[in-house]
């Protein structure tokens, strides 16, 4: 049994992609290990198909959270039995990547995001070339990535000159979307925006949008930075009635929140071209769900629009756009249906289970380096 360790900088409890992507590896027969840290609020890991591991660090925010985080996982790969590491994003890449040169095994990349793009690298020169650095120096001679859709894929191997496989984050096809006429006309109208409450996720503009329409909630599920900045701008705008904040919902429980809305949300802001060429799992989450949602007219957001109705794209960032856009969902009973017969048609595409397949080919063609 080929023992594959992961790696990433999170608690591993919300993370659903990497608990996807291990689960399928664990059950073709790999021996998995998910290794990540452990927060000060970090709730008890549950039960997976696969080995978990969580670190407890001295610091857990900036350059001394990566040095420490580094080393620790440095040490724990360099005494670590693996065949295979499967580093996510930049910032566990160092480690992974030299402990698999020294011990002689195979280092995959994951670019879960573009990473010297992300808004909290931009706006710092230095730090942002420190990454890239980082980056030109060893994506290059990796011979097996990966990332989440075609537009980085692209980018990524015009930067670093090696192929990237794109295995989508996509949800588990599910079962149970509601009708159109349960879901439509009802009142109070609720727009959802689920994910880590951040900078840059277009939720100031949202909650502002609210102040617009009546008759309407705005649930926001999740916690992150923004956290109390987003419930005192919600008093302030004298909209904290209409603005829900559900808190961190554990994934096998946040389809059924889900369900319960009329329109989703995956709102970014244009700060760096990680947005800009984004491929957000909450956007599949609501076609799952069979509600349609407002995104930015980035992309692969457009590509798959082509294909299936399923979005309501929004070319700038405002807070009246996004209630007129809330306003004519509500008020469009044709259009609203459309989108979500869209969803229901997409839903059968855009499914973890047919995204599994190319993950599980990908893995079986780096066991050849391993014979």
């Amino acid at each position: 049994m080929k023992r594959i360790i992961c790696t990433v900088t999170n608690d591993l409890t919300y993370d659903q992609r990497m608990i996807r992507i291990c689960t399928s590896l664990s059950e073709a027969g790999y021996h998995v290990l998910l290794v990540g840290r452990e927060l000060e609020n970090s709730k008890p890991l549950a039960k997976q198909a696969f080995d978990q591991k969580r670190f407890r660090l001295l610091f857990n925010k900036g350059k001394l959270f990566y040095f420490e985080y580094n080393l620790r996982l440095f040490l724990f790969l360099l005494f670590a039995s693996f065949e295979i590491v499967n580093v996510v994003d930049l910032d566990t890449l160092l480690p992974g990547f030299l402990v698999s040169r020294l011990k002689h095994k195979v280092c995959v990349y994951d670019a879960h995001e573009y990473f010297t793009e992300v808004p909290e690298v931009v706006g710092r020169p230095v730090v942002k070339k420190v990454w890239q650095a980082l980056a030109k120096s060893i994506i290059p001679r990796l011979k097996y990535c990966y990332t989440v859709g075609e537009h980085l894929a692209s980018v990524f191997e015009e930067n670093y000159g090696t192929t990237f496989t794109v295995i989508r984050n996509v949800p588990y096809k599910k079962e149970g979307t509601r009708e159109v006429d349960s879901i439509h006309g009802q009142i109070p109208f609720i727009v959802l925006y689920q994910g880590v409450l951040n900078e840059g996720r277009g939720l100031e503009e949202a909650i502002q949008a609210m102040v617009y329409l009546e008759g309407a909630e705005l649930w926001l599920a999740g916690e992150g930075d923004l956290s109390s900045d987003l419930r005192a701008l919600s008093r302030n705008l004298g909209v904290e009635s209409k603005v829900k904040f559900l808190g961190r919902i554990p994934p096998a429980e946040l389809f059924e929140t889900t369900k319960k809305a009329h329109l989703g949300l995956n709102l970014l802001k244009n700060k760096g071209l990680n947005y800009y060429f984004s491929l957000a799992n909450k956007a599949f989450d609501y076609i799952q769900a069979g509600i349609p949602s407002l995104n930015m007219a980035f992309p692969e957001y457009e590509k798959i629009n082509r294909r299936y109705q399923v979005f309501v794209l929004l070319e700038t960032l405002d807070p009246e756009k996004i209630a007129e856009v809330v306003e004519s969902l509500r008020n469009d009973n044709v259009l609203y249906a459309n989108i979500v017969k869209g969803c229901w048609a997409a839903s059968d595409y855009y499914t973890w289970e047919n995204e599994e397949k190319t993950l599980l080919n990908f893995y079986r063609n780096v066991l050849t380096e391993l014979k």
